[in-house]
């Protein structure tokens, strides 16, 4: 069982949570700073600094209406449900984070079912545990474990690309297994669905030197269109898995041209990573780029040339149309990435 940096954190806040409550030494057990503290752990420290925010807001609004409506209407059932109700219309208004609406309504419960007796000692020391979990879960935040999601951006980009670009080689070489192909998609599907997911986070996180902060503002953008090309890739694999019949039923010539030209993309998508890495020294030569271009060009006129011979089916040139036209969508966002790539070194030199 592998212990990920947010489980840890978890722990970590709790563990404050607790010795911070214990350490007022009130008369209530601690578990309500504790239960705040699981609730408020964050995954990043923009989140981290905005969801503080919200929480207390959130938590401030619902233990003032529910001290004025106990004050006013009691402890009754109803009276509970009513003010949760009203407070979750208020957080709404304000825009507050939904994730933080839980740990809001727990305050207003907790505090609403304070005993009569002293019932303003006992709300105030129950809210005063919320803001020790909440506080407790932002100093773990802060201090231990910060996250950096430019590696794992990446990492994760980079794994779901080869994948890719692996199962499209098989599929053009007609040596892809379907069932195997159909399952993996769906992977890679996950794969980038989780590149997204990280992405946003890694955009989120703040630089406090300017220099750095228009450095990192470089990179999301290049991170980005990275993700937009294998998008592209993932979409130029998923038509051509379900056209595979119309494919494979294309004049050779053709086939031949599709798969010379998909190497040569694949070939170039590899280069530019390579290329973002350090790993290639100089920008895609302009031979080479040419040969693209001409490569995109022979294929779509051979392509264009079989809706002219009659003994073509023209209803399998429409339904496989859309796999050509990824394919050419595919090379003009590797176009865009390699310039953006180009840009971000000539950038980093200076």
């Amino acid at each position: 069982m592998r212990l990920g940096a947010r489980i840890l954190k978890t722990g970590l806040a709790v563990v404050l949570a607790l010795y911070l409550a214990n350490w007022l030494n009130f008369d209530q057990p601690p578990t309500f700073a504790a239960i705040a503290a699981a609730f408020a752990i964050q995954p990043s420290l923009f989140r981290t600094f905005r969801t503080f925010s919200h929480q207390v807001q959130a938590n401030l609004i619902g233990a003032i209406i529910g001290v004025a409506f106990v004050m006013t209407f009691g402890h009754e059932p109803f009276v509970v449900g009513v003010v949760v109700m009203l407070s979750i219309g208020i957080f709404i208004k304000l825009k507050l984070e939904s994730a933080i609406i839980p740990t809001a309504i727990v305050t207003i419960i907790i505090i609403m079912e304070s005993p009569s007796d002293a019932f303003l000692e006992f709300a105030s020391q129950r809210f005063l545990f919320v803001l020790i979990g909440i506080t407790s879960a932002f100093l773990v935040n802060l201090v231990f474990i910060p996250p950096r999601y430019e590696k794992k951006v990446y990492t994760q980009m980079e794994s779901t690309t080869d994948t890719l670009i692996q199962w499209l080689h098989l599929l053009i070489r007609h040596d892809a297994d379907p069932s195997t192909l159909r399952e993996d998609l769906q992977e890679m599907r996950k794969g980038l669905d989780k590149c997204e997911e990280l992405f946003k986070l890694y955009r989120e996180e703040r630089n406090y030197f300017r220099k750095k902060t228009f450095f990192q503002q470089r990179r999301v953008v290049v991170f980005r269109q990275m993700i937009t090309a294998s998008e592209r890739a993932y979409t130029v694999l998923e038509g051509l898995e379900k056209r595979s019949d119309e494919y494979f039923q294309l004049p050779e010539r053709v086939q031949t041209r599709i798969e010379e030209h998909i190497f040569q993309l694949t070939d170039y998508h590899h280069r530019i990573l390579l290329r973002y890495n350090g790993k290639v020294s100089a920008h895609a030569p302009e031979d080479y780029i040419s040969e693209l271009d001409e490569g995109q060009a022979s294929m779509t006129n051979l392509f264009v040339t079989l809706y002219e011979e009659e003994a073509f089916d023209l209803s399998q040139w429409h339904s496989f149309l859309p796999a050509i036209s990824a394919i050419i969508e595919y090379q003009e966002e590797l176009d865009h990435l390699d310039s953006l790539v180009e840009n971000f070194h000539t950038h980093q030199e200076e």
